[in-house]
């Protein structure tokens, strides 16, 4: 007997590596999310993230088993996938093939893999996804309700209304907010329920009185005739057996927002898309695994509420004294209460929503509280935000407390100033209004819209304001952070955290412009600052949605070459009725750049495929409007450089539009060589290149030219220098002249100071990083004079404006103090400084480069970069003669180390020297400069 257990346990040993060094499974994804529970479509795509000890880990194979019952798992008989092992060393949107997917149901799945020795892992903890509704037929009984009647009497209804060219204001008022219920009947044990909800406005759900999920100004805005959202929620643990009260609130949203914006010369003359409606239902398995069905009909009931005024723009109203106190339980009498309507709205398709919804994120107490100059007391939260403030306040019945966000104060400090949030433009001032009931403390935020603010003056309470009273509340697109830069020079840091805030208080659904006076897509924006996003935050369903919004709001052109053909393209702004004009190419290709940088960051390549035919047409559109120089007539320019205003300083737009848009379609072109090769198009491949070359030569004889008075060249301004060279327009033998009359005009004319705006901004500090100019780059940024990083941070904002204007100069902060197009800059705090970056060929980071530019004024640089196979953590030291540096590089990935030869000289790896480690752990060597390095984690010193 115990010759049998020796010898069993010899085999064992014989069979499994015990002494290999064990794989661990640290996250599985569908689709880019854990569990997911609406996915659509037949082909999701897996991943899985896998954390190994040890050097130059890597998966060879990989085997996925995905059952409809989690117990169909465990012994590998998976009904209905079972991929075998694969011969692989692909980790992440691996494509489901299995049998088909059937709507509304629960899939398990596992993977294991094979290491780079054939050595197998144990299986990964089971995952799951669940599908969604997948059709409309799947709806079922389920109707779109409408409040039947407005009933509202609060005499606080009204708002006045006035735009520029408005001499006196109007009142108006917006759709009414509907409060909705019914009763449902659950009559077994329940097993498993999930409700799914489309709300046309902003919705909230409840069932029992409490509100359902942690979401809110859902959903997401779209062009809502052509694609709207429902959300899916796991309600287990709300319905109960029997009886049940669900409830619904619906408010105005962008959908039934008929206020602001309707004179605007550049939006249809009503931006509404009709009366909110929501359409509802809650599915429900028994513990015997039979079904249930719920859904709105004609049958529940509705009235209005104590909101009494909501818009995105304006704010929301609150008269307390409507209240209706347990309106969503089961014991409310809703005898008074009147039928719902049932309407058949204009769309064409809903889908689930697939991205991180709106949350409340953050709470912000007051960091000063003062009285302004009017006897008003105005608090001062310490931060430029977008969202709202919720209130504790005990006044009498029928008090009137109005709260004015705003982002500014007057420049003598004395009171708020109005700026992008007094209404101009959109008619509509930021205000939230309250009325009390008058019984004992109440509380309160809005639901239904949001405002970008730092400041907030309040009136109407009767003790000074504190933080029990009030609080601001940053809400905003739950959008994970993963990345993260420090260093050591705190201007750099603090412009890090700057564009950080800037970018964040600018997700809500869509990336805006600014969280308070447009609150719009512009496509022109969205790239600009996508990089630096991608670097920080977990984007990809983010930018998957957007696409679509870009989609669905393409109008029907002819091209510019008078040859009659049709082009659908995009609109300046995406999605909404406020479209703006169709889309000039700089602002355009953002349909281009954002599948782009989502395949080149994530490696996904469903996104390109999914939207080539619409990326083709569109560099088509654009090609009609080449000049006979050979010249892209088209452009909207490098927006906001240095004191620039449309009307009233044109001209220090110092790039021509059609110049800069010209050097991004040069890049646009090689891109889309790229995605025709990935798509097997060869005709267009050819094409691609063929004009790529053309606009070479056409962009240098028409723009490189001679600096009076300097022995150097540069194509006529800052952008336009900088962006000829990232994107390779540059003869490589002129590339030395051109960098150095890029420098000359930084220097000796402009006297150390950028003169870009969104364009060249985005680029002139890795271009001066690569051509060896980093001392420069610092200095632009770090010069506290105008127009610098840091002369607007010592100015005081806690957010990037829009405009960059000399603030003394100006009778006050006008235009938008919080614009995410300018955050664009800091992707050279990683792609340069922390020196990660991935590219094209090797997409997704599976291989990167490691190549930090080092410049005197900076001797420490920590830099976290989220990748689909785990996180790549640089960091490194420098001292006048050595640097070190501790590198992460994770599984199944490389990292290409660039160094100069003296400096592979000197070179150890993990104290090591460079040859022997070398040797020991069979390193590639690259063209005696790329030294290739597996994962792991690395301690590299050289002397510099």
């Amino acid at each position: 007997m115990f010759k049998n257990q020796l010898l069993t346990l010899i085999l064992l040993f014989l069979s499994k590596p015990f002494f290999a060094q064990p794989l661990e499974f640290k996250l599985l994804s569908c689709n880019s999310q854990t569990n997911p529970m609406a996915i659509e479509g037949q082909h999701p795509l897996l991943s899985w993230i896998v954390k190994a000890e040890g050097f130059n880990r890597s998966q060879t194979a990989y085997q996925v088993l995905v059952a409809s019952e989690m117990e169909l798992l465990k012994d590998e008989n998976a009904d209905l996938w079972n991929s075998g092992k694969v011969i692989s060393s692909q980790s992440t949107h691996v494509k489901y093939r299995g049998d088909k997917l059937l709507p509304t149901q629960k899939y398990w799945w596992k993977v294991k893999i094979w290491d780079e020795k054939g050595n197998a892992s144990d299986w990964s903890a089971a995952n799951s996804f669940e599908t969604g509704l997948m059709e409309d037929a799947n709806w079922g009984n389920a109707k779109w309700i409408s409040l039947s009647k407005d009933t509202r009497s609060s005499e606080y209804r009204f708002r006045d209304y006035k735009t520029g060219g408005m001499k006196e204001p109007i009142k108006l008022t917006s759709q009414a907010v509907g409060y909705f219920r019914n009763v449902i009947d659950a009559e077994k044990e329940i097993k498993s329920a999930r409700a799914y909800i489309c709300g046309l406005g902003y919705y909230e759900l409840y069932i029992n009185g409490e509100k359902t999920g942690d979401h809110v100004l859902d959903p997401a805005p779209s062009n809502y005739d052509k694609q709207a959202y429902y959300v899916t929620y796991d309600v287990t643990q709300q319905i109960k057996t029997g009886k049940n009260s669900i409830g619904i609130i619906l408010g105005n949203g962008f959908y039934g927002q008929n206020i602001s914006w309707k004179r605007d010369p550049e939006s249809e003359n009503d931006l509404s898309y009709g009366a909110p409606a929501a359409r509802l239902i809650i599915k429900v398995t028994y513990e015997d695994n039979s079904q249930d069905e719920f859904y709105s009909d004609e049958h529940w009931k509705n009235s209005t509420g104590p909101i009494v005024f909501d818009n995105v723009y304006g704010g929301d109203t609150y008269d307390a004294r409507f209240e209706i106190n347990g309106w969503n339980t089961l014991d409310f009498n809703d005898r008074k209460w009147t039928k719902v309507k049932t309407i058949s709205p204009k769309l064409n398709k809903v889908s689930a929503n697939q991205m991180p919804p709106i949350r409340k994120l953050k709470e912000l107490k007051p960091q000063r509280v003062f009285k302004s100059v009017k006897g008003n007391w105005i608090v001062d939260f310490g931060q430029n935000i977008a969202g709202w403030v919720k209130i504790n306040v005990k006044e009498k019945k029928g008090q009137v407390i109005n709260i004015t966000p705003t982002e500014a104060l007057t420049q003598s400090g004395e009171d708020i100033y109005p700026g992008s949030t007094g209404g101009g433009a959109n008619g509509m001032p930021q205000l939230y209004t309250y009325i009390c009931k008058g019984k004992g403390l109440e509380s309160w935020e809005p639901k239904f819209s949001y405002h970008g603010f730092r400041y907030a003056e309040i009136t109407g309470v009767s003790t000074k304001p504190d933080a029990q009273m009030i609080k601001a509340v940053l809400v905003a697109t739950d959008v994970e952070q993963q990345g993260s830069f420090l260093c050591s020079d705190p201007l750099l840091n603090k412009m890090d955290t700057i564009s950080k805030w800037t970018i964040v208080d600018n997700l809500h659904g869509i990336p805006e412009d600014c969280p308070h006076r447009e609150k719009c897509g512009w496509l022109g924006d969205a790239h600009a600052f996508c990089e630096y996003a991608l670097y920080n935050y977990e984007l990809g369903n983010f930018y998957k949605k957007y696409m679509e919004d870009i989609r669905t709001q393409r109008k029907i052109v002819d091209g510019n070459n008078k040859s009659g053909e049709k082009f659908r393209v995009p609109t300046m702004i995406a999605p909404g009725k406020r479209t703006s004009t169709i889309a000039k190419l700089d602002w355009g290709i953002a349909a281009i750049y954002l599948p782009w940088y989502n395949y080149v960051y994530y490696g996904d390549s469903s996104i390109v495929k999914e939207y080539y035919e619409d990326m083709k047409e569109l560099t088509n559109y654009y090609l009609t409007f080449k000049n006979e120089k050979g010249i892209i007539d088209n452009g909207m320019g490098d927006w906001c450089p240095p004191r620039w205003d449309r009307k009233r300083n044109p001209l220090a737009m110092e790039c021509h539009p059609v110049v800069s848009a010209n050097a991004y379609f040069y890049d646009i072109l090689g891109i889309m060589e790229a995605f025709a090769t990935m798509n097997k198009d060869a005709a267009f491949e050819a094409k691609m290149k063929e004009e790529q070359e053309s606009l070479f030569k056409a962009f240098n004889a028409e723009y490189l030219q001679s600096i009076p008075m300097a022995p150097h060249l540069w194509y006529g301004s800052q952008t336009a220098t900088v962006m000829a060279l990232q994107f390779g327009m540059v003869p490589d033998e002129k590339v030395e002249t051109v960098v150095d009359g890029l420098a000359y005009n930084i220097v000796a004319v402009k006297g150390g100071h950028h003169a870009t705006g969104i364009h060249g901004n985005r680029y002139i500090y890795t271009v001066l990083n690569k051509y060896g100019k980093a001392g420069l780059a610092h200095k632009i940024l770090t010069t506290p004079t105008f127009p610098s990083q840091t002369y607007v941070m010592n100015y005081g904002f806690t957010t990037w404006p829009e405009r960059q204007f000399f603030w003394e100069d100006m009778e006050g902060l006008s235009n938008s103090l919080n614009h995410p197009m300018h955050s664009g800059f800091a992707a050279y705090f990683f792609e340069s400084l922390g020196g990660i970056k991935t590219d094209y060929n090797t997409a997704g980071y599976k291989e990167f480069t490691v190549n930090p530019v080092f410049q005197k004024e900076i001797t420490e640089t920590t830099v976290n970069v989220p990748t689909p196979y785990g996180n790549i953590f640089n960091s490194w030291h420098m001292t006048q003669e050595s640097f070190s540096m501790e590198l992460e590089v994770p599984f199944n990935t490389k990292a290409k180390l660039v160094l100069a030869a003296e400096e592979l000289k000197s070179l150890k790896v993990n104290d090591e020297e460079w040859l022997r480690y070398q040797q020991e752990n069979k390193i590639k060597l690259v063209n005696n400069s790329i030294v290739i390095l597996g994962s792991g984690t690395y301690k590299i010193k050289y002397t510099k």
